[in-house]
């Protein structure tokens, strides 16, 4: 209900009422806009449909923030409680530019963590709004041409890819391409081979892909060690690429490799504070965001559901998969879903005999009746 109330607060742009030359423009389609947010004043739109769109996709959550950047003067700094002081004339524009940059970055983060975690989602459309003000936002920080508006470009291109606008997608990558040229800074490098891989993947050119994967798992290895889990999720689209051609062996070569990394990673982080069964999740959350959990989860659950679905059942891959996912959903403070994959992985071990994560699994086990005896409802 409050959001309805404040999605019909909009007026009327009055063309006559602006300054000469200052032609309002859509926040989403950079069309002319006819209604302006009576929340803020500062933003614009073509159709009702555009401004709701916008609020669910961004706009709710940083009406108020966009005040003092979009009227970026020391008197409407000094009123939202920026400046505290009197300033000489130097001093305020100083002031003024610093402050407006300081408040550009974090507008910038904002939109790019709510962006990220709508894809996470599978929210691509809700996902639009932030990565399109994400991309604005770094242009006027960074320029259109820095290296820093990259992470900005690929985000908007993941977007659009999601919701099948290819030719959208090939326009992003390309300016993206001509930005990193400049940079040197591989981090940089794996993010655009990984999304170009998919892109080669969504128009059907499967070597294209593989040739983008391998380089997004080269240059994100030699960035974060050979053992990180940053990596893992150019193996896992890799091998959903070879599990499209049918090379079974090959696809289950690269799951092993994900599930066994984030397998030491999530035992080690399980180890990190075991007596804290009452609030685990506070684990995860200080390690991975939203989206990277997200991520995570349907990696491995798609992983185990193609062990589970071949005919030729490897209980030692779904034993290893299946306590990730058990590990995983412990950390979200989730002990149902937790105690189910911690039950699969056990049966799994069992048909093996003196198999090495029976114990661990039993361990998990444990520490999930543990968390189910503090919370009654069984999550918290």
């Amino acid at each position: 209900m409050e959001a309805e109330r404040r999605l019909a607060g909009t007026s009327e742009v009055v063309p006559l009422a602006l300054p000469k030359g200052q032609a309002k423009l859509c926040e989403l389609c950079q069309g002319a806009a006819r209604l302006q947010c009576t929340g803020c004043r500062v933003t614009f739109y073509c159709n009702a449909e555009h401004q709701q769109a916008d609020w669910v996709g961004i706009h709710e959550i940083i009406c108020q923030s966009l005040v003092p950047i979009r009227t970026s003067t020391p008197d409407s700094l000094q009123q939202a409680g920026r400046i505290l002081t009197p300033l000489n004339k130097n001093e305020s524009r100083a002031k003024d530019t610093s402050l407006t940059y300081k408040m550009q970055v974090k507008l910038i983060e904002t939109c790019r963590s709510v962006a990220q975690s709508k894809l996470s989602e599978g929210k691509h459309q809700e996902a639009l709004p932030a990565a399109q003000l994400c991309l604005r936002s770094s242009k006027d920080v960074h320029g259109p041409r820095a290296v820093q508006v990259v992470p900005a470009y690929l985000l908007l291109a993941e977007a659009n890819l999601g919701l099948g606008n290819l030719a959208q997608v090939k326009e992003l990558l390309s300016l993206a391409e001509w930005a990193v040229l400049k940079s040197p800074e591989p981090s940089v490098h794996h993010r655009l081979h990984r999304i170009l891989g998919r892109l080669h993947t969504a128009t059907g050119d499967p070597e294209a892909a593989l040739f983008n994967f391998a380089n997004d798992i080269y240059l994100s290895s030699e960035v974060y060690g050979l053992d990180s889990t940053v990596p893992c999720g150019g193996y896992f689209l890799m091998a959903d690429v070879f599990a499209k051609k049918g090379k079974v062996p090959i696809t289950r070569s690269l799951y092993s490799k994900v599930a066994q990394t984030w397998h030491c990673h999530l035992t080690k982080l399980l180890q990190t504070d075991p007596p804290n069964v009452q609030n685990p999740n506070k684990l995860l959350e200080l390690s991975y965001d939203k989206a990277q959990r997200f991520e995570v989860q349907n990696m491995l659950e798609t992983m185990l559901e193609f062990e589970q679905n071949d005919s030729r059942k490897d209980p030692a891959q779904i034993a290893l998969v299946a306590h990730c996912l058990g590990m995983l959903w412990f950390l979200e403070g989730d002990s149902l879903k937790a105690g189910s994959f911690g039950s699969t992985a056990l049966q799994a071990s069992h048909l093996i005999p003196k198999h090495d994560l029976t114990e661990p699994i039993q361990g998990l086990l444990q520490l999930v009746h543990s968390l189910q005896a503090q919370s009654p409802s069984g999550s918290d």
